[in-house]
């Protein structure tokens, strides 16, 4: 029976797998940002457990950089995040891009510009846009800050295999339309849980002609409709 690239990277990445459980499956790549990371991170910490594999594991500075003024501009709660993430980072011996850094960005778009979103990989972020880098052929989702503490102590995470969705747009999109318009029309089509428990695969001659960029936008926006 043929099997899509999601179930191929799936299964490549199952470590164990019981009859009515959820797969037991390796992470390549775990990205973390300064949000969902520092409860994950304590409780590692108060647990007396250490990062398994902290070269696997790639830090970046995102969601509270002031896009103004450097760190002084960040409210308070958004320094401490910071902060932790740094010592963190350090105490862990974690690759950190923070602020000041040349590399440092969006955790979505860095992976792709440092060379480390590769295709066939398994990629899990705290974040629920980290479907972006589907866009590479690689598997990637979100995971909650509780999964977050399990990859980064084990560099596996528990997960039922997903149901396979394939949308197909075919033809050439007219002048002024970008990928952003064919991700809301699907999502107008789907409804914002159509994907709930899928993963979705883009096909067509539309999703070819798209940039890599545009493939970002529209892997980025699979999970406003659940997926």
């Amino acid at each position: 029976m043929s099997k899509t690239m999601a179930q191929k990277i799936w299964d490549q990445h199952v470590v164990a797998s019981h009859e009515g459980e959820p797969d037991l499956l390796y992470v390549d790549l775990h990205l973390v940002h300064e949000v969902t990371s520092p409860q994950a991170f304590e409780s590692l910490r108060l647990n007396g457990r250490k990062v398994r594999r902290p070269e696997l594991t790639v830090a970046t500075m995102d969601h509270n950089v002031p896009t103004r003024g450097g760190r002084e501009a960040a409210d308070q709660v958004s320094q401490r995040q910071m902060a932790a993430l740094e010592e963190n980072c350090r105490r862990e011996g974690i690759r950190l891009y923070g602020i000041g850094s040349s590399r440092q960005g969006i955790v979505h778009v860095i992976g792709p510009e440092l060379g480390l979103t590769q295709p066939g990989l398994l990629i899990v972020c705290g974040d629920s846009h980290t479907s972006t880098h589907g866009a590479f052929g690689a598997l990637a989702f979100g995971i909650g800050t509780s999964e977050v503490e399990h990859v980064l102590a084990t560099q596996c995470l528990r997960q039922r295999p997903p149901k396979d969705m394939a949308v197909t747009i075919e033809g050439e999109l007219p002048v002024g339309v970008t990928a952003k318009d064919v991700a809301l029309g699907i999502i107008s089509r789907t409804g914002v849980d159509g994907g709930r428990g899928h993963v979705i695969e883009y096909r067509g001659s539309a999703i070819r002609g798209l940039s890599m960029e545009g493939r970002m936008t529209v892997c980025n926006m699979t999970i406003e409709c659940g997926a």
